[in-house]
């Protein structure tokens, strides 16, 4: 969909006023207002917007595009509105969906991340829970189960039961690269160009920059003994969707990965480093993605000087919808002539590929084994693979 902003008019400007007034975010017009049938979108739904974006860890432009639109679309629905099962081809999404999910991880069951999508992992969590209370185990949440759920207590005490689970599979799948399967994602490209900026008889895009990068990373991983894939080539025909991009990654059932973009700002002074990943502010966070944005976030900074603009967490759904842990990372400001001038340098990007490299490795050192910031040696990474205990045994 076109986004919809400041001064636009219509059905869609209804609905999403409406949603808001649900969410306790915006006032409802007054019924004697003659623009109530036909309301704008003013400087209140604009505000509203930004805080709903900001609640949820979307990006905050006060703009509903196709990301924010889903998202006010799933959080109008409350558990026990509706019933929920499981179907392949359009799943259920809404935030009764995520507070099903998150009511199973506290009594005990696992219905995997609590991403508001009804998949398969949670019918197959509700089965399991129907079946120890005596309901037929259908996997479907209609109002005998809901009601089930709500008088029931919770089973497991302190903690985060699935982030605990996501480290320890983790862990378990040992310190050495060889054999992880890594996507490295290259942001836009073909159509879609990402940012471009002129500069002076040049003009730099960042779908090129990125790809580069990309390229150069997926070479040193693999030669790391890793198995990586690239979720575009340079030069592609049409411009790939985020959702295009988890397809893809779920597909391929990847350990990780790692998106990477280049941003900008209409302020040139605005420039650094900054790495996202899965979580918002009050709701459920990817703790091994929260560590590897950690990793790649000070390895980059410590190796390249770049201004460290920390982690953050964020529901996109490239973060989101993916099952294995992702992060992205804006190397950069292309519309800073600091940052600029490093990022156009083949050696500067090499620094950065060093960088995600040594991040990438240190995610699969036990904690007990971890290095300080910027003391691995990429170059023997695969001398390091080779000698493992897990590469001999």
């Amino acid at each position: 969909m076109r986004a919809i902003r400041r001064g636009a008019r219509g059905a869609a400007v209804a609905e999403i006023r409406s949603i808001l007034v649900v969410l306790e975010l915006l006032e409802d017009l007054p019924s004697t207002d003659p623009s109530a049938s036909d309301p704008a979108y003013d400087a209140d739904v604009e505000r509203a917007v930004r805080a709903f974006q900001q609640s949820r860890g979307l990006t905050v432009d006060g703009e509903v595009g196709d990301e924010t639109w889903r998202a006010l679309d799933a959080a109008r629905w409350r558990l026990g509105q509706r019933a929920l099962f499981h179907t392949v081809a359009d799943p259920y999404i809404g935030d009764d969906v995520r507070q099903l999910q998150e009511r199973l991880l506290e009594m005990g069951y696992n219905p995997g991340r609590a991403d508001g999508i009804y998949g398969g992992r949670t019918a197959h969590a509700v089965a399991q829970f129907q079946r120890e209370v005596g309901l037929r185990p259908d996997g479907e949440c209609g109002p005998a189960t809901v009601g089930a759920l709500r008088r029931l207590g919770r089973k497991v005490i302190g903690g985060r039961p699935q982030l605990l689970r996501e480290a320890e599979a983790f862990r378990e799948s040992g310190p050495t690269l060889l054999g992880k399967r890594i996507v490295i994602d290259p942001g836009h490209g073909g159509p879609d160009a990402g940012n471009v900026v002129p500069d002076g008889p040049l003009r730099w895009v960042e779908a090129d920059l990125v790809y580069d990068l990309a390229a150069r990373l997926e070479g040193r991983l693999a030669a790391a003994g890793m198995r990586v894939n690239l979720t575009r080539g340079p030069q592609p025909t049409v411009a790939l969707s985020d959702r295009d991009r988890v397809q893809l990654a779920n597909e391929l059932g990847a350990d990780l990965l790692i998106s990477i973009h280049i941003d900008s700002h209409h302020t040139p002074t605005a420039d650094g480093v900054a790495t996202y990943h899965y979580g918002s502010v009050s709701g459920p966070t990817s703790v091994v993605g929260e560590r590897l944005a950690g990793l790649v976030q000070r390895e980059i900074v410590m190796r390249t000087g770049l201004r460290d603009c920390h982690t953050h967490a964020k529901t996109w759904e490239l973060l989101r919808l993916t099952r294995m842990p992702a992060v992205r990372v804006d190397v950069g400001y292309l519309t800073s002539p600091g940052d600029r001038r490093q990022l156009i340098d083949p050696a500067f990007r090499d620094r950065v590929v060093e960088a995600i490299m040594a991040a990438v490795q240190r995610m699969y050192l036990p904690v007990e084994a971890d290095v300080p910031t910027g003391s691995i040696d990429v170059s023997l990474l695969r001398a390091l693979t080779n000698s493992s205990p897990a590469a001999t045994a």
